[in-house]
């Protein structure tokens, strides 16, 4: 991944805060590239909200959306989304390591 396509990890991650846009990306996981119509069916969200949640989806890398004759096709962009899991896995690493010593400390106390 090119330096230029890289996203932050907070807007990557502010981007997945919302619950609506947490649902598409978890939709476009499942189901490959989908229209915009296909993403509001039986959804309480309209298909204008849901264009402005892909397009900070997009904003984020976290979707890409491509013309396949009329429709606009979303589909999911997982590099953004491993790259996040590498930083929660970083994070996770690190608050083990706090809790080892942690853990060490106390102990020692006895």
């Amino acid at each position: 991944m090119s330096a230029r396509s890289r996203k932050s990890p907070a807007e990557v991650f502010a981007a997945l805060g919302d619950e609506t846009r947490l649902l598409l990306v978890a939709r476009l996981s499942g189901s490959g590239p989908m229209s915009i119509a296909r993403l509001t069916a039986g959804a309480s969200v309209t298909r204008q909200a849901v264009t402005k949640h892909l397009h900070v989806l997009a904003k984020a890398g976290l979707v890409r959306g491509m013309r396949q004759g009329r429709e606009q096709l979303w589909e999911l962009d997982p590099r953004q989304l491993q790259e996040a899991r590498r930083n929660l896995e970083l994070i996770s690493r690190h608050w083990d390591s706090a809790l080892d010593r942690l853990r060490a400390a106390v102990e020692g106390q006895d």
